[in-house]
C-alpha cells in the first residue's frame, strides 16, 4: 500500500466523520427549536385548571369490590318515596 491511498482514505474518513457530526449538529438544533416550541404552548396550557384526580378509580370504573356506589352515582337516580297516607 503507497503513501498515497493512505492519506486518501485518511482524508475519506475525515470527511464522512465531519459530515456525520454536521448532521448530528442540525438534529440537535431542529430539535432544541422544535422544544423549544413546544415549551412556549405548553405554557399557555398551564394556565388551565386540571380535574381533580377520583377517589377511587377502580369502582368508577365498576372494577373494585366497592363498585355499587359508583353505579348508583353514574346512573339516573331513583325518584323519590312520597311518605305512606294515614
Amino acid at each position: 500500500m503507497n503513501r498515497v491511498d493512505k492519506q486518501e482514505r485518511t482524508q475519506r474518513i475525515r470527511y464522512g466523520l465531519t459530515g456525520l457530526a454536521v448532521v448530528f449538529l442540525f438534529v440537535l438544533l431542529g430539535t432544541a427549536i422544535s422544544n423549544s416550541a413546544d415549551d412556549s404552548a405548553g405554557l399557555e396550557q398551564a394556565n388551565i385548571a386540571l380535574p381533580t384526580e377520583p377517589n377511587e378509580p377502580l369502582a368508577e370504573i365498576g372494577a373494585a369490590p366497592n363498585s355499587a356506589a359508583a353505579t348508583n352515582e353514574t346512573s339516573e337516580p331513583e325518584p323519590a318515596q312520597a311518605p305512606p297516607a294515614r
